[in-house]
């Protein structure tokens, strides 16, 4: 009911019918299809980072689960950004397009010539290289914009004012030399305090793969975060965008635990703490590494925190000993028991 009341409000019924009296009798009618493809006003920015060749998408939604339908990636390749009233195919071939090297602007080109729907499309397109291409079609809901630069574009339809656009703009420009993923983050910020989307927030996404093809292609994909339904969207995002930081740390400190770079390792569990201060699995692993390394002063006391946060966790201990994951003697396994 909401997309005929938005087709005929903002796409016009005389549209609707000279395309479908222009079109062979094969063709199913424009406005009929459009009904059944999802919608997503919203604003977005795709971008790549001129260091580390990372390319992401970021965008948010008064729509459910719009990480599902907008943003495409693949290292090496590039990003795709699809909105407004979706093709969702545009994703899947704007990357293979630009896979078998063509431009974004020719493969966007490309993707918009027999599209009947594109006077409501909004798409980005950005490879590899920096390129970028956008398109905002006629009928696209006020207010709709697009802005590009060196490396990002920037697009934005059913917005509450006019300015969210260049304040996603000015929050990109004047962040040089964070990571990628904080930068699209900001814009994503200034967007929603310019007004965003004016029916409000329902969810977001945050996508970000490596400038390059690995060879190891499930490690490509560097942050993948969806936040599906929720009134703040965009805090929620940053606060899971936190999160993935904070398990990176742990991440790290693992890698240097493994290669006996101690120093590095704390310095990184350290991070991870300062994070989320409230997770107390986090601390736990933490203390358990510092026990398996012969740093048992230093692994009491966060012991001693951890079960009297959550007394759970003492039944993890000897269920980890049991299978040659936590490595101290039983003299050491009862001081840990009795913290």
């Amino acid at each position: 009911m909401l997309k005929r009341f938005l087709l005929i409000t903002f796409l016009g019924l005389p549209m609707a019918t000279a395309a479908l009296a222009q079109a062979p009798s094969t063709e199913e009618p424009t406005w009929e299809r459009l009904l059944r493809e999802p919608l997503a006003h919203t604003f977005s920015i795709v971008a790549r980072d001129s260091v580390s060749g990372e390319m992401g998408v970021a965008v948010q939604s008064h729509w459910f689960n719009v990480g599902a339908i907008v943003p495409w990636a693949e290292a090496g390749v590039g990003v795709v950004a699809t909105q407004s009233f979706v093709n969702k195919s545009f994703g899947l071939r704007g990357l293979a397009l630009m896979r078998g090297g063509l431009s974004p602007r020719t493969a966007l080109d490309s993707l918009l010539k027999d599209d009947s729907g594109r006077a409501v499309r909004q798409v980005a397109l950005l490879d590899a290289r920096g390129r970028v291409a956008t398109h905002t079609g006629e009928n696209c809901i006020a207010y709709a914009c697009h802005l590009t630069g060196p490396q990002y574009a920037i697009q934005a339809n059913m917005m509450l004012g006019p300015d969210v656009c260049t304040a996603m703009q000015q929050a990109w420009e004047t962040s040089q030399g964070v990571p990628l993923a904080e930068r699209l983050l900001l814009a994503m910020e200034a967007a929603q305090a310019a007004g965003g989307d004016f029916r409000g927030q329902q969810s977001a996404a945050l996508l970000v793969v490596r400038g390059q093809r690995s060879d190891h292609p499930w490690d490509d994909r560097l942050i993948d975060l969806r936040v599906e339904d929720h009134p703040n969207a965009v805090a929620e995002l940053r606060r899971l965008y936190t999160v993935h930081q904070a398990y990176e740390h742990m991440n790290r400190g693992d890698h240097f635990v493994e290669i006996n770079d101690m120093p590095s390792a704390m310095r990184e569990y350290a991070a991870a703490h300062r994070l989320l201060p409230q997770q107390v699995e986090l601390q736990f692993w933490t203390a358990l590494t510092l026990a398996n390394t012969g740093k048992m002063d230093d692994a009491l006391p966060l012991f001693a925190d951890v079960f009297r946060r959550e007394p759970v966790w003492k039944i993890a201990l000897p269920r980890l000993r049991a299978k040659g994951l936590l490595t101290v003697p039983d003299a050491e396994m009862e001081r840990i028991l009795r913290q």
